[in-house]
């Protein structure tokens, strides 16, 4: 998500938003009548890029884990009001039992080009097979990170509301932003991975047996606009998935939080869908370098309507404190700090987390489980006054 962030943060303008109101707000799901889905599988259509021609970074985002590694493969790519694309590499691996000790490549792509759900780029390829079943991720372009995975949808595919976006402006007819998320929430997942040259763990890794996430994101305007705050859970464990995404809006758009939640059994079967979540920090501490007060305990609730699932436990392993602005020139993070009211970091989390199922008020099952979560701060939350 980092990257999503701060490729926005780039192209900042300058002074920060009036407040327009609860009405220029479009939650996804809230447009939907009595009869319509909250959720439903996926499309063709709905896993190709969408390109659209204004501001915007576009990601695919693979995240895996197995019983020692954990990390991801993201390709982002970002469109600056028309007139300049780029594109970008980025991968993130780690010993779950050592998450601060990491390989980080990120690398620029060249002679990219979009073809519906597919990606490529000198030394790069992200394909679907015909099926809309599997992707093969394959990237030589960057001899620190030379990967070879596949990812296999396990069940269903899943997308909210109608189109899975949320739109920001007055009139939803002619939406001045959005942000859309479509996912595979269970993956099965194989393949090599090629770390020349680190002194952290292997150089040569096969994954066999691991499991898997994908999601694709939009967001379709500045992301200090878009959201000042974000909350990111990716569960997996024999049994179950459970995935969370939340950002909650500036004051500008009511500072409004948005959530969509998914939760599968081990066959990928989706047991609830949900855009009914409390996100709970608890235990927090001021971090040092960031000055931003951060969870040192997590709980996610997701809610149906006889269903309950609660993922929650400490954050003792911090993998990375992310500063977004850190690549940044000096005067884009004088504009961005000081004019904007930002201060970005993104605090990376892999912890065994505690799962629970509640059916009709009783618990039906509880277990442990592989949790990374994403804590991310762009500005101060503040409450509207009305």
């Amino acid at each position: 998500m980092w990257k999503l962030v701060q490729s926005g943060l780039s192209v900042v303008a300058g002074t920060a938003e009036p407040e327009y109101g609860p009405e220029s707000i479009h939650p996804v799901c809230s447009d939907l009548s009595k009869d319509e889905p909250l959720y439903s599988p996926l499309s063709p259509k709905d896993l190709e890029y969408q390109v659209p021609s204004h501001t915007c970074v576009e990601t695919q985002t693979f995240y895996f884990n197995d019983d020692l590694y954990s990390g991801f493969a993201q390709v982002i790519h970002s469109n600056l009001v028309g007139l300049h694309t780029t594109a970008q590499f980025t991968f993130k691996i780690f010993k779950k039992s050592k998450p601060d000790a990491y390989v980080w490549t990120s690398t620029k792509l060249e002679n990219f080009t979009v073809a519906g759900a597919n990606f490529y780029a000198d030394n790069l390829s992200v394909e679907v097979d015909d099926a809309l079943r599997v992707y093969r991720i394959k990237s030589s372009v960057n001899p620190a990170s030379i990967v070879d995975l596949t990812f296999e949808l396990i069940g269903e595919s899943v997308k909210f509301g109608k189109d899975g976006t949320t739109y920001y402006g007055t009139d939803l007819a002619n939406p001045w932003g959005s942000m859309r998320h479509i996912f595979w929430p269970r993956c099965k997942v194989s393949g090599t991975l090629q770390l020349g040259g680190n002194e952290q763990f292997e150089q040569d890794i096969t994954l066999n047996s691991g499991l898997g996430m994908y999601v694709m994101a939009l967001q379709g305007m500045k992301p200090h606009h878009a959201a000042a705050a974000w909350n990111f859970l990716n569960y997996q464990s024999e049994n179950y998935s459970v995935v969370v995404m939340e950002f909650t809006t500036p004051k500008s758009y009511n500072t409004t939080t948005v959530s969509v939640g998914i939760v599968t059994d081990k066959n990928g079967k989706t047991l609830l869908g949900s855009v009914d979540i409390t996100t709970k920090h608890l235990k927090t501490y001021t971090d040092p370098v960031s000055g931003w007060n951060v969870p040192g305990e997590a709980e996610f609730t997701l809610r149906g309507k006889d269903l309950e699932v609660q993922v929650s436990g400490a954050l003792t392993n911090l993998s990375e404190r992310v500063d977004v602005m850190n690549e940044l020139p000096q005067f884009v993070k004088n504009i961005a700090s000081g004019v904007a009211g930002t201060k970005p970091y993104i605090f990376q989390f892999s912890n065994e987390l505690d799962f629970k199922l509640v059916k009709d008020g009783k618990v039906e099952h509880s277990e442990t489980g592989y949790g990374y979560t994403e804590t991310t701060f762009i500005s101060d939350v503040i409450k509207p006054s009305n």
